[in-house]
């Protein structure tokens, strides 16, 4: 896996902050509630103008 001198590293610092919002992204994505798409809703309201 990574190792303490990768982890100092450009590159290791990268691999981190990469890794923390991945984690983040799914811990705040987890919290999102999903609603049901209305585009596929069969109801549709119509108005007459005289």
């Amino acid at each position: 896996m990574f190792d303490r001198r990768f982890l100092q590293t450009r590159l290791g610092h990268a691999a981190m902050a990469s890794v923390a919002a991945m984690a983040l992204f799914v811990a705040l994505s987890a919290q999102i509630q999903a609603t049901p798409a209305y585009a596929g809703d069969r109801l549709i309201v119509t108005t007459e103008l005289a």
